[in-house]
């Protein structure tokens, strides 16, 4: 009965949905006030439907339903209940109710803080959004129904892929749905935009805040991806430029311009074209890593399902919303005439910068994610890009684009001059030259480390400039910098604190280039030497999980005899699905981490002696990577948390009148 009735709501969702769809945009063409005024309640009622589908479908799970397709195909009566519940959305079917729950939540949201909207824009906006959840709606119901009943039902289910049994991806997946979603906000805003013909400061104003939530989100879901890929893979590293991963990344890049550009909109009414085009291409990119996930044209870890059927309608989804978008836009553009000038060099120039070199990256990531694919279609021919190519053609853009960060938050707006904020970035350089020295000679001569330590020194001292410049530093009294520093404004705070976050995560990526490992093959009560340390193989021995059997080996890392750690590898054998994971042990002491990994066990013919081979890594810095994610996340919170961000939109002149 809880299937149909989850079943139930998600048809009266897509029943919402039309009428979303249709009537607010109807209401707002024809100034009918009433029928704009339908366009919250209709929100509201989607996303309670939604969210009833999702609960009936959670349900199902938790009690282990097997007559339900999607529970026998990814549930088991054994697994901690834990990953049942998280198993509704570690699927093709459960994940895309979720992400529908999420974008009616965003539509939900905007309807419930969208009270200085003007009402035919806020009508407009619920009205996109409402579209797109209609596409999705119909996916859902036609080709992933995930109430789907099986009948007889089996004994029990078949288990859930056992790399997603695992806390960090459970959270992965909302977090980058959160990210993702969130730029169908900032697509409805644009297209609304279009429609009308108008966008001003206060447009950008109410854009700014969705690009910066859907940004952090997606900072949030990208870093724990890569945390999840770091000790549970078991590969020793935090970045393999997976189809999948650059997925994400794609909508994380182009985002971050459409953030700066958002702002030069609202402080000076100019790259308004230019911003609605970013906010266009922001929910193209998401749409496209939703395709790349779940059509089956790329083999990788992270994909979802593998029907074409299902890549052909997500295909026409993805062509429907983004050409008839882009369509619109080649009509309204000529109408989004700037209003604010500027000169190359100011804040507005940074920022252009900024954006060329954003999508630059986007571009460069874009070709050699999709190449491989276009070659195949058009050829036969079938080869791989992997990183390689990606750090070579990424590098010369990545530099610049740091070099810029630091020095556009100190230009003025409107027009500046580059002396006296090369003059206040004085400490900045020397730190970055010192770090480049220290590095150099520490390394051994490696150069590329160095320059990314030397970047990331830039850039973090830079960021403190920032605050400092601001707090009145060569100005004022220490006392009266402390108070300026406390009074200023939490979105200054914030960005400072994402630039730095991002160097952060630079000497992360630096630190890595370091790292060194061994593979060696070791019988219990021998040992070896790595990493200025002593590694001893206690033993190797079984061990009985709640649904799976493990052999765990027992590494005791000594020092001058004295103990550091005891570490614990495993590989773990899932009866259900026969299928072998790797299980790593890390031990950190928040600089780097030690890093083991076991693989088969043999005998070796020359003792007779059986062995384990095992894996030995020492990450130098490798905790930096997530410490960056996790303070430019924050600094997106903290400019979030600025009232100046989220409300108090300044307000729309009359349609006719020109800025001065």
């Amino acid at each position: 009965m809880i299937p149909e009735l989850g079943h139930f709501a998600l048809i009266l969702a897509l029943v919402l949905a039309v009428a979303q769809s249709v009537l607010p945009l109807w209401g707002a063409q024809r100034r009918d006030a009433r029928l704009m005024a339908a366009a919250p309640p209709l929100a509201v009622a989607q996303f309670l439907a939604v969210a009833a589908a999702f609960a009936a479908l959670m349900w199902s799970f938790a009690v282990n339903d097997t007559t339900v397709s999607n529970v026998v195909a990814n549930s088991h009566s054994l697994k901690p209940m834990l990953f049942k519940i998280t198993g509704t959305w570690g699927n093709h079917e459960g994940s895309m109710v979720l992400w529908v729950m999420v974008l009616a939540a965003c539509a939900f949201a905007v309807a419930a803080f969208g009270r200085e909207l003007p009402s035919a824009l806020k009508a407009r906006v619920i009205a996109v959004l409402g579209m797109v959840s209609l596409g999705f709606l119909l996916f859902i119901l036609l080709t992933s129904n995930p109430f789907e009943r099986v009948w007889p039902p089996p004994a029990d289910g078949q288990g859930l892929n056992p790399l997603l049994q695992d806390i960090g991806l459970a959270i992965h997946p909302p977090l980058l749905y959160l990210g993702y979603v969130g730029y169908a906000v900032t697509f409805a805003f644009a297209v609304a935009a279009l429609i009308e013909g108008r966008v001003d400061a206060a447009w950008g104003r109410w854009v700014r805040p969705w690009s910066l939530a859907a940004w952090s989100f997606l900072t949030l879901g990208i870093g724990l991806g890569s945390w999840w890929a770091y000790y549970e893979l078991g590969w020793g590293g935090y970045w393999f430029w997976d189809p999948v991963e650059n997925a994400s990344l794609l909508p994380w890049l182009a985002g971050a311009a459409l953030l700066h550009s958002a702002v030069v909109v609202e402080k000076r009414e100019a790259l308004k074209t230019w911003t609605v085009l970013l906010a266009l291409l922001a929910f193209a990119l998401s749409l496209l890593g939703t395709f790349l996930v779940r059509s089956g044209v790329l083999n990788s870890v992270h994909a979802f399902a593998s029907d074409p059927a299902r890549g052909v309608f997500i295909l026409g989804l993805l062509a429907a919303y983004i050409a008839g978008s882009l369509a619109l836009f080649a009509w309204r553009a000529p109408t989004l005439a700037a209003a604010g000038i500027f000169a190359p060099l100011s804040r507005e120039g940074g920022i252009v910068l900024n954006n060329l070199l954003l999508c630059s990256l986007t571009a460069v990531v874009f070709v050699g994610t999709l190449y491989p694919l276009f070659l195949d279609l058009l050829t036969g021919q079938m080869i791989s890009v992997g990183a390689p190519f990606f750090n070579l053609a990424t590098f010369p853009l990545a530099v610049p684009l740091v070099v810029a960060m630091a020095a556009g938050p100190l230009l003025a707006w409107k027009r500046a001059a580059l002396w006296p904020v090369l003059q206040r970035l004085w400490l900045a350089a020397l730190g970055a030259l010192g770090a480049f020295l220290l590095a150099l000679f520490l390394s051994g001569a490696q150069v590329l480390p160095a320059v990314g330590f030397a970047l990331a020194a830039w850039i973090i001292l830079g960021a403190a400039t920032d605050i400092l410049d601001r707090a009145g530093w060569g100005r004022a009294a220490p006392r009266a910098m402390w108070q300026r520093a406390r009074h200023l404004p939490r979105a200054a705070w914030g960005a400072a604190i994402a630039h730095a976050g991002i160097g952060v995560l630079a000497l992360g990526i630096s630190g890595m280039g370091l790292a060194t490992e061994k593979l060696v093959a070791l019988a219990p009560g021998q040992s070896t030497a790595f990493a200025g340390l002593e590694w001893r193989l206690d033993g190797v021995r079984d061990f009985q999980g709640p649904n799976y059997t493990a052999r765990k080996a027992t590494l005791t890392v000594l020092r001058d005899g004295r103990v550091l750690h005891v570490m614990e590898p495993s590989r773990r054998f899932f009866p259900i699905g026969r299928t072998t994971t790797t299980e790593t042990a890390i031990r950190t002491d928040g600089l780097s981490d030690l890093y083991a990994v076991i693989g088969e066990e043999r005998d070796n013919p020359a003792t007779g002696v059986r062995e384990a081979v095992l894996r030995l890594h020492w990450n130098f810095l490798a905790p930096f990577l997530w410490y960056g994610a996790l303070l430019m996340a924050l600094g997106g919170a903290l400019s979030l948390s600025d009232r100046r961000v989220r409300v108090a939109a300044p307000a729309r002149r009359p349609a006719g009148a020109v800025a001065t």
